[in-house]
């Protein structure tokens, strides 16, 4: 592993750690299994981050999303998504690369010396518009358009499929809980077995979640091609080695389109690049 590559690992666990501890840092609620309800639970941050972890200090933009849209008032979710909109026009899908504390646990698990398998294109391809349909059916119509005896839809992403919100939520509130271990239902066991089958996932695919399932990827992934953070290939540099493809987590075709929606930012292709070719940054409006 060259030193170029290895800083660049070092700076990728930094950040998301740091990211980590900003978004889920409230230390007394693991050790009380108690929510945090300060101000700052008001502000959303950029990635995952389940109201109900302990350690949450913000709030999730995409529980945030599903509970405008579901709730009683029917309200325009404008603060939410207008958020999520400066997030991707700022940084395209940075945030999953650099800041996301559940993309960091992928790629630790991914990290365990087991054989790695290598999903076909004919069937990656088609998968990856999954998290694009769990966008639009679970995290925007069905909040907006379900129909339920109360009136109020619940957050439909968060209930029945976020793996993000089992880790960090729902798991310590039972083991700080006695009563909620022993109300625990199905609903549970389903997330629980999402979670793991996530997990065990990550092991041998590198980001199973952010691939396929994640909702918040796929609104990011629109914003990839013109945010003001971008990645650039010097074709004059480029000697066509293909090692940046080779060592990308998501499998993008950095040669041919480096600034893919499916492009993360993390910058393993920049760092493995022997002619460094490959350069990052936020545009400045200069050659």
């Amino acid at each position: 592993m060259s030193g170029m590559h290895r800083d660049r690992i070092r700076i990728q666990r930094i950040a998301q750690a740091a990211s980590a501890a900003l978004c889920n840092g409230y230390v007394l609620g693991f050790q009380k299994g108690r929510i945090y309800t300060g101000k700052s639970k008001a502000v959303c941050v950029p990635v995952l981050n389940c109201y109900s972890c302990p350690g949450a200090l913000g709030a999730c933009p995409v529980g945030s999303l599903q509970t405008a849209l579901g709730g009683i008032e029917r309200k325009f979710p404008f603060y939410a998504l207008g958020l999520l909109m400066l997030f991707g026009i700022m940084l395209g899908r940075l945030a999953c690369g650099m800041l996301c504390p559940f993309g960091l646990a992928q790629d630790l698990l991914h990290k365990i010396p087991v054989p790695k398998f290598t999903v076909p294109k004919k069937a990656d391809r088609p998968a990856r518009r999954v998290k694009y349909v769990i966008l639009l059916a679970a995290v925007l119509l069905l909040p907006a358009f379900a129909v339920t005896k109360t009136g109020v839809r619940p957050p439909y992403f968060c209930k029945y499929i976020c793996p993000a919100g089992t880790l960090t939520g729902g798991i310590p509130h039972l083991l700080a809980n006695p009563a909620l271990r022993q109300a625990a239902g199905s609903l549970f066991g389903w997330k629980l077995a999402v979670l793991l089958l996530i997990l065990a996932a990550s092991t041998v695919i590198h980001r199973p979640f952010c691939r396929y399932l994640c909702p918040l990827g796929a609104f990011y992934s629109a914003f990839n091609r013109f945010s003001f953070y971008q990645m650039r290939i010097d074709r004059e540099k480029c000697i066509g080695c293909q090692k940046c493809e080779a060592s990308c987590p998501m499998a993008v075709e950095v040669t041919k389109d480096i600034n893919s929606p499916e492009c993360i930012r993390c910058g393993k292709c920049k760092s493995v690049c022997p002619a460094q070719a490959i350069s990052s940054g936020f545009r400045t409006g200069k050659k």
